[in-house]
């Protein structure tokens, strides 16, 4: 390995500032969340050297807010801590169980679901969740007069190429901002992989519905993985499954929209007739559990 640098800023502010210095200087940075992506690439792929800028000590990164209108998920936190957390597994099932998928549980000790969409994986599992229940990604920067700035990106739009983000230069990504559900909302998330575990997305889907007491579906979100060269959502799927009752006829509609929307590949793990069938399927299993689960909720209120 090259030769490496590293700060582990406590202060927003700071984290910027370096990230501007280094820029300026035509210096690289790379920001390290959770590193188990990372690491493995500066050990094999890309052994250039850089800037290690670790925002693990960051408020903003570090924030968990469940509210009456939103929930916070900080960037940084580690899945192990987030996927026991009661309240966030009876909030959004289908989006812990994608994280609890990454890696082994040495691995989710780091793993984050910042670092999970910052390394853009088109196969990145967490992604498709974080699109079903529609969260948003709260961004600062600098602006011309060295202020802080903020903005705030839908998780669909985030990943734009394989390996490829939205930041701009000098951007860092700080947490996710998610709906509270509605009544009678719940997700869920399916992958398929050759092997039952540590292993990468031949296929995954998301999806959330919202039920009303009659059962009809009122609001649905899908997104899938591994299918395309990013994550997608897929508006067609959802209407596909909004004023039905989540029977047979719109599972297969919304399973066929997947299909259509996948743009795969083939390689030794499938072949792009079989990744487009496989999305199909999981999406329609998903879309079940969900349902299974937003009725759930409701006897519970009662």
């Amino acid at each position: 390995m090259e030769a490496f640098a590293y700060v582990a800023p406590q202060q927003l502010g700071e984290v910027l500032a370096e990230l501007a210095r280094r820029l300026k200087a035509g210096e690289r940075a790379q920001m390290l969340a959770g590193g188990t992506d990372l690491l493995v690439q500066m050990r094999s792929l890309d052994k250039s050297p850089r800037a290690i800028v670790d925002i693990k000590k960051l408020p903003e990164t570090n924030v968990l807010t469940i509210g009456n209108q939103e929930t916070e998920i900080g960037a940084a936190l580690p899945g192990a801590v987030l996927s026991v957390d009661e309240r966030l597994t009876g909030r959004f099932p289908g989006l812990m169980e994608a994280l609890d998928l990454i890696g082994s549980m040495q691995i989710q000790g780091r793993a984050s679901l910042g670092g999970n969409l910052c390394n853009a994986s088109p196969a990145g599992d967490t992604i498709p969740a974080l699109i079903a229940v529609g969260a948003r990604c709260q961004i600062a920067g600098l602006d011309a007069q060295g202020a802080i700035q903020r903005r705030e990106l839908p998780v669909e739009e985030f990943v734009v190429g394989v390996g490829k983000n939205a930041l701009a230069p000098g951007e860092v990504l700080l947490s996710f901002r998610i709906p509270e559900p509605a009544p009678g909302t719940a997700d869920a998330y399916l992958r398929f992989t050759p092997r039952t575990e540590m292993d990468i997305a031949v296929a995954g889907a998301g999806v959330s519905v919202t039920l009303d007491k009659a059962g009809v579906c009122q609001a649905a979100r899908v997104g899938i993985g591994a299918v395309a060269p990013t994550p997608l959502l897929v508006p067609e799927a959802a209407a596909a499954l909004v004023g039905s009752t989540l029977d047979d006829a719109a599972l297969a509609q919304a399973a066929a929209a997947c299909s259509a929307a996948a743009n795969p590949i083939s390689d030794k793990r499938g072949t792009v007739a079989y990744r487009r069938h496989v999305v199909g399927v999981l999406c329609k299993r998903a879309a079940r559990i969900a349902g299974d689960r937003a009725r759930q909720k409701l006897q519970e209120s009662h």
